[in-house]
């Protein structure tokens, strides 16, 4: 939270990547994969809480092709 506004920070600690129940945060574990796979991770974790749930995973999908291109 922006403590001088209390609104969600959006930049820093978007609730999409925050909310999950273990208190994990996405970039936490995605740091740790190959790009592809940290964003495809993003998009599975964030699915359906930012934009088109189905877009989503379509573009998790993208991201795993690219990685299985790189073998």
């Amino acid at each position: 939270m922006n403590t001088q506004t209390n609104e969600a920070d959006n930049v820093n600690q978007p609730k999409h990547y925050t909310s999950h129940d273990s208190g994990i945060e996405c970039i936490q574990i995605a740091e740790l994969l190959p790009f592809n796979l940290g964003s495809a991770l993003k998009y599975v974790w964030r699915r359906g809480l930012k934009w088109n749930e189905s877009e989503d995973v379509q573009k998790a999908i993208f991201y795993l092709r690219r990685q299985e291109q790189l073998g």
